[in-house]
């Protein structure tokens, strides 16, 4: 990623825009505007950035002086880009509200996010934790543990999944994201290589980075985790620390059997490499058939467990764990302070309170997402059957196989389309996945069935199958 305020050369630009033009497309500078758009959007090019002058851009893609020209017009028009005589043109951020990118337009479908919202039985418990603030009010309200009710019913989720745990094990965090990052201050030092899986969770990989480590991809399977390539990267690498989404993986939909964690813990604990378990999804599974027991429980001490409360009951509340040793747990502690001094109190009232009859609300989460992702198979066999996916057993999202390397393509074309899409290069450490597609449900079914009758005009159009480049999507709009 870019730092804020530098300036991308001609060719960095080009190999960002990957295959930015559509086949047979009559408007060039259109579709150079939309992928310009897409890597302001993803963050890949950040306020501030000073773009190549007019005539580097020419030589670098190569298109014709006219073709930038009326796109660089097109961005600033919607103030994506500014310029200034003598100063050059730089980002200046995401399309506003007169855009379609950014979610003020309220034809836009976001399926960049595989986040679902609030059950109705949140505003309940926030009612509860309402009336359980003023005996926090006459404290300090800092907790850099988080609060014992909060810790000990998170500590309860992992005793009724097989996993003896204690109150002392869990530190509550603003998010798993943030639960990741304390863990990377802790562990992992410039330079230091982490294993990650191939894909992974793009922000996942981004903290990686950001704390000067050096992510280190294993290639996933068609059925799961390659213990072997696991043990030949341990060798190869030495990397410190290993960082792996066993439950319904982010974003291949995944279940890691119970014998291939048995398996990938006896390697790793061989080597001695710290394991970092995101379980962000663990609570969502949509089959009926029983879950094997949580990695710490093949692992032991050398696991740390992250969770979060962000796919299970909502994002908006920010609240999520780690879950260690005490001795870990301990030096999490002494750390801590250097990033934040505790997580709200209000919102872990709030998670408390919905954690005391946790089957309830989770109930209720997995039937929803069950029906929404039956939904979503439905209408990508309809409108995609080219592409190829297996039906997830838990999780939120579908990754699908293209019928070719477009998917950055598809994520351009489809903001013409009021869709927002992920391209699967975003799930990959050093590129690639351009063949491959997370299509999230977390939408409602009508959406649903919108967004991916949008999604097959798309797909068809990239890949010239029968409908013009620049079809337009009849019917209602969610």
């Amino acid at each position: 990623m870019l730092p804020p305020g530098g300036r991308i050369s001609g060719v960095r630009l080009a190999r960002l825009l990957g295959s930015w033009r559509r086949g047979g497309a009559r408007q060039g500078s259109a579709d150079l505007a939309a992928a310009v758009r897409l890597l302001v959007t993803d963050g890949r090019l950040p306020v501030g950035t000073r773009l190549p002058s007019e005539r580097e851009l020419t030589d670098a893609l190569p298109v014709s002086r006219t073709t930038i020209t009326a796109a660089l017009d097109q961005l600033r028009a919607e103030g994506v880009v500014e310029s200034r005589r003598g100063s050059g043109s730089w980002i200046n951020g995401p399309v506003g509200a007169g855009g379609g990118i950014t979610g003020f337009d309220d034809t836009l479908i976001d399926l960049s996010r595989a986040a679902p919202p609030a059950l109705p039985s949140l505003r309940a418990a926030m009612d509860v934790a309402m009336l359980q603030m003023p005996e926090h009010l006459a404290t300090h309200g800092y907790d850099e543990r988080g609060l014992l009710l909060l810790r000990q019913r998170i500590a309860d989720r992992y005793v009724a999944r097989g996993l003896p745990t204690s109150a002392d094990q869990i530190v509550v965090t603003s998010g798993a994201q943030h639960a990741w990052a304390l863990v990377l201050r802790l562990f992992v030092g410039p330079g230091d290589r982490v294993l990650v899986e191939q894909p992974s969770y793009p922000n996942a990989l981004e903290a990686v980075r950001a704390s000067y480590g050096v992510p280190v991809p294993v290639p996933m399977l068609a059925d799961g985790w390659d213990v072997d390539g696991y043990e030949a990267a341990l060798r190869q690498a030495g990397p410190r620390l290993a960082y792996l989404i066993p439950e319904f993986q982010n974003p291949t939909g995944l279940l890691m059997s119970a014998g291939q964690r048995e398996a990938l813990s006896s390697v790793l604990r061989k080597a001695r490499t710290p394991m970092v378990v995101d379980e962000t999804l663990a609570e969502l599974s949509l089959g009926s058939a029983e879950m094997p027991l949580p990695m710490a429980a093949f692992c032991g001490d050398s696991v740390v467990t992250l969770g979060s409360a962000s796919k299970s009951h909502w994002g908006g509340l920010r609240i999520g764990w780690i879950r260690a040793s005490p001795d870990i747990v301990h030096r999490l502690l002494s750390t801590r302070a250097a990033i934040d001094l505790g997580t709200p109190v209000f919102e872990q009232l709030v998670l408390a309170s919905l954690l005391e009859t946790p089957e309830t609300v989770l109930r209720q989460r997995r039937e929803e997402a069950r029906e929404q992702r039956d939904v979503t198979v439905a209408a990508l066999r309809e409108h995609c059957p080219q592409w190829s996916f297996v039906a997830p057993a838990g999780g939120l999202g579908v990754w699908c196989a293209l019928d070719g390397p477009v998917s950055t393509r598809i994520a351009v074309v489809a903001q013409n389309h009021g869709l927002r899409l992920v391209p699967g290069p975003r799930f990959a450490v050093h590129g690639g996945c351009e063949n491959m597609l997370r299509v999230p449900y977390t939408q409602s079914p009508e959406v649903l069935r919108e967004a991916i009758g949008r999604l097959g005009v798309v797909a068809a159009s990239v890949a010239g199958t029968g409908f013009p480049a620049d079809a337009e999507v009849l019917g209602p709009v969610a």
